[in-house]
């Protein structure tokens, strides 16, 4: 393998939050899953079918609410990135100007002490 294949830290990084992405949906269907069937275990009148279909729909459920909220939060995170990259440059914006009017200053301090010298 020469240094044209080795994978880059980007690519490293996306292959690392892909499987982390894919772990904690698998941990988040083992809990939908097992919420199911406590869920489903408190009606004991229903038959074993009846039972399995229960657990499979209080799942899907689940599933479904936990990607709403999933991607509710995700916009807001967006959201939130935006806003923050907005202050971010108005303040790089202040900042630049207030060292722009601090240098002026100090060159006509230093030319008003030059000339009364």
């Amino acid at each position: 393998m020469n240094r044209t294949d080795a994978p880059r830290p980007g690519d490293i990084a996306t292959g690392i939050n892909r499987l982390e992405g894919y772990l904690l949906l698998q941990a988040e269907r083992d809990r939908a899953t097992d919420r199911a069937r406590r869920f489903a275990g408190r009606l004991d009148w229903l038959t074993v079918a009846q039972r399995e279909e229960v657990e499979r729909l209080y799942a899907q459920d689940q599933l479904a609410l936990t990607e709403q909220t999933l991607r509710t939060v995700a916009r807001r995170s967006e959201e939130l990135r935006a806003e923050y990259r907005q202050v971010y440059r108005r303040l790089r914006w202040r900042l630049l100007v207030a060292a722009l009017l601090g240098a002026v200053a100090v060159a006509v301090m230093a030319a008003a002490v030059l000339a009364a010298g």
